[in-house]
């Protein structure tokens, strides 16, 4: 007797036409966010790529035997012009690769590298997994947001910094750390090596 049919077997594909269907996507696990649900993955709709963007996009996906394989790299194109993927974004990136935008969203919301909200110019990333909790990464998130007066998941209002709490970045030997927009900072202990990291950023 057969058992029931599973994605990847038989040809069998489950695209979801509701984003809230899609696992994770309810629950609100996007890097940038306010409450936890579906009032906190929101994507903000941005801008429409431009042309330059679109075609480097067309180069990547003809790299590719399959267009989905280029999900990932289509996204960096998107954040990297805009600062985070928006919903007109994910519609276009969805056009160009035959799946439905809540297909895209979906892998949007699941990697905490992707952005769906405006995020400040400097955007700070701290690792709260164990081994990072278990030196200090607590301590961390709070000097940071009282030197900065935000809340996590807030931006100050200069527009300069952004603070996010995100889950193990490697980096496990060198705890407790940071990502600073695309660079790590590791051992920051004590806090004013904090203090002068945020200090010397312009």
């Amino acid at each position: 007797m057969s058992g029931p049919r599973r994605a990847g077997h038989g040809g069998l594909r489950v695209v979801p036409s509701d984003p809230n269907e899609i696992p994770g996507y309810a629950a609100g696990s996007v890097a940038v966010r306010g409450p936890a649900g579906p009032a906190g993955i929101e994507a903000d709709p941005g801008r429409d790529l431009s042309a330059a963007s679109l075609a480097e996009i067309d180069r990547l996906i003809a790299l590719y035997p399959d267009k989905r394989s280029a999900i990932l790299p289509a996204l960096w194109v998107a954040q990297r012009e805009q600062g985070f993927v928006g919903s007109k974004a994910m519609e276009q990136i969805a056009a160009k690769i035959d799946v439905s935008p809540a297909y895209v969203a979906g892998v949007v919301s699941f990697y905490t590298m992707f952005q769906t909200k405006p995020v400040g110019k400097y955007l700070i990333q701290v690792c709260t997994t164990l081994a990072c909790y278990l030196r200090g990464s607590d301590r961390l998130v709070d000097h940071i947001s009282r030197k900065l007066g935000i809340e996590v998941g807030e931006t100050t209002k200069d527009g300069r910094f952004t603070l996010v709490t995100v889950e193990c970045l490697g980096s496990c030997g060198t705890a407790p750390m940071l990502q600073l927009n695309d660079d790590y900072h590791e051992n920051l202990w004590p806090l004013e090596k904090v203090d002068a990291l945020l200090d010397s950023l312009k």
